[in-house]
């Protein structure tokens, strides 16, 4: 148990994440000037926690095994294939989403009945640039995670 509380690659890494999420919060107050705590635990947003935790994941791998070892490598590729996917697959599932809901909403709207019913999650990826601060933030937060304490 000792080792694992002790493993500064993985509090580097969840604690990125955490920061990443908590800048969401600010950042969705600075624009909309109000809070929604929903934020604390959204996927998608500005910045992209996954990226921001794999990308503290790989460097941390890096400073601590080294940047040529296969540690190393196997983070650099699962990291760009979680950013990949954030861009890709789930934010055009979160572009359907946002289409079902208006089409729903439009039936509603037309036939004046029809159930209740829940609107699907929109925000589930990123754009480019949410994906690229959260790797920016997350290789910042690794580099100085090990080279200030």
């Amino acid at each position: 148990m000792a080792e694992l509380l002790s493993n500064q690659v993985l509090w580097t890494a969840l604690l990125a994440s955490a920061l990443a999420q908590v800048l969401k919060l600010f950042i969705y107050y600075f624009v909309e000037r109000r809070w929604e705590w929903e934020r604390l635990m959204e996927t998608g947003g500005m910045p992209s926690s996954h990226s921001a935790t794999v990308v503290a994941l790989a460097v941390g791998i890096g400073m601590t095994e080294g940047w040529g070892s296969t540690y190393f490598a196997i983070a650099v590729v699962i990291a760009t294939i979680v950013m990949y996917d954030a861009t890709g697959i789930r934010r055009a599932a979160g572009m359907h989403a946002a289409r079902l809901n208006d089409l729903f909403e439009e039936l509603r709207t037309v036939i004046q009945r029809g159930p209740e019913q829940e609107p699907l999650k929109e925000l589930l990826g990123h754009t480019y640039l949410e994906v690229t601060v959260g790797a920016i933030l997350g290789g910042v937060f690794a580099w100085l995670s090990f080279n200030l304490f």
